[in-house]
């Protein structure tokens, strides 16, 4: 009984998390579930418009409800399957940890505030405002669809040069403050009364916003603001171009493998046999390739030999395969990642690997040795592992194909 309650839990997680291509109903519970975050956040802004409240407010609510309920009994299966998620932990501990963490907290709010006036009246205006929370669920529908997932995928890569560029911009907005002090401190004590009291200038100022509640009024402090006017448009500029640059690689990199795909006419790789391989003491004609994929040249004890379909193939042949390009418009981009001492795959089968169901193990490598990714392969430090997956993965190189 309980196995078969065990099964009946994790299907439901195979549902609510990401859907595979195959799995037509958790597709379709992936596609309803991003329907209902755009149609709730539709309703909540056509709710503030007054002649919409008064023409449609019933329905509005309604509508509102029934969204509402769905995030509800989202957030309880998600609780309820949580210990899938996260295997490698005992069950509460996994729903205290996918409670706290970020999407689990925006699941949270994006329910919780709605239903809670009804125990908490007193507290309406307050619990209205978390409400604000459900936009945040859109991150979901960026797990939903690859598209989306470039977003994630340049910030993510371009984190480094953001960060020190957010860095730079906070120390120039202390160093204007301090300076402006300084400066019109004598002429307006009320205004600028200590050093930290220009911030609201400076990042009205740097971000060029230019509210204009506080301004100097000292000749060399309107000099200044000018100048920092100035360094304030560049400031702005530098995470914005990052950001840009980070989507013309994107593009660029797409844009030149799809170019190459058709430069390309005929791929060539080189395949080292060994006395176990099939393919020895077999006829090149015995063999089967497919079609397509021929034997340019065979490499055996330092000559080349021309490939006829009657040549025997031998222990430690090296084979060149030459193959016609696949075109097609769908690009196939794998990842690899290395497996560092902290690496938690270190000593794990890869059957009992905590990873999503859409992603798969394509080869490991392990010093000059390929091998096949079967279920009681167990990984270890220094492994090179090609993996297909709509995760982000940090600190791994892509390979398009």
């Amino acid at each position: 009984m309980d196995k078969t309650w065990d099964q009946r839990r994790k299907r439901v997680f195979e549902i609510i998390e990401v859907g595979a291509e195959d799995d037509y109903i958790s597709r379709a519970y992936d596609f309803l579930n991003a329907l209902f975050i755009v149609i709730n956040l539709v309703v909540s802004i056509m709710y503030t418009f007054d002649d919409m409240e008064a023409r449609y407010g019933t329905l509005l609510l309604t509508i509102e409800a029934i969204t509402v309920a769905d995030f509800a009994i989202d957030f309880a299966l998600r609780i309820w399957t949580a210990k899938f998620l996260r295997p490698n932990v005992s069950e509460p501990l996994a729903i205290v940890k996918y409670i706290f963490s970020f999407t689990g907290i925006v699941d949270l709010l994006s329910f919780l505030p709605y239903y809670l006036p009804f125990f908490f009246p007193s507290g309406t205006a307050v619990f209205r405002m978390f409400r604000v929370a459900r936009i945040f669920r859109l991150f979901r529908i960026n797990a939903y669809y690859d598209s989306l997932s470039i977003i994630t995928e340049v910030i993510t890569s371009k984190k480094q040069q953001l960060f020190s560029s957010v860095f730079i911009l906070m120390v120039l907005m202390l160093a204007s403050s301090l300076c402006m002090y300084s400066l019109e401190n004598e002429a307006q004590p009320e205004v600028f009364s200590n050093a930290l009291s220009g911030i609201w200038w400076s990042v009205s100022t740097l971000l060029t916003v230019g509210y204009g509640d506080i301004y100097p009024i000292t000749s060399v402090g309107k000099i200044f603001s000018m100048i920092i006017t100035f360094l304030g448009v560049g400031m702005v500029a530098i995470p914005t171009g990052i950001i840009s640059a980070g989507f013309v690689d994107q593009y660029t990199q797409v844009k030149r493998m799809s170019e190459y795909g058709r430069e390309e006419d005929i791929h060539f790789i080189k395949i080292h046999l060994t006395e176990r391989s099939p393919w020895v003491g077999k006829s090149i004609q015995a063999v089967g390739f497919p079609e397509g994929i021929i034997v340019a040249a065979i490499r055996r004890n330092g000559k080349i030999i021309i490939p006829r379909g009657n040549v025997m193939l031998k222990a430690d042949d090296v084979l060149v395969l030459g193959a016609e390009s696949f075109r097609d418009n769908e690009h196939i981009r794998l990842k690899e990642v290395i497996l560092k001492k902290q690496n938690p795959w270190n000593g794990q089968y890869i059957r009992d690997l905590d990873i999503s169901r859409q992603t798969f193990i394509v080869l490991v490598k392990r010093r000059d040795k390929v091998m096949i990714p079967r279920g009681n392969l167990m990984l270890m430090e220094g492994d090179i592992v090609i993996l297909y997956t709509q995760m982000h993965l940090s600190k791994a190189s892509d390979i398009h194909i």
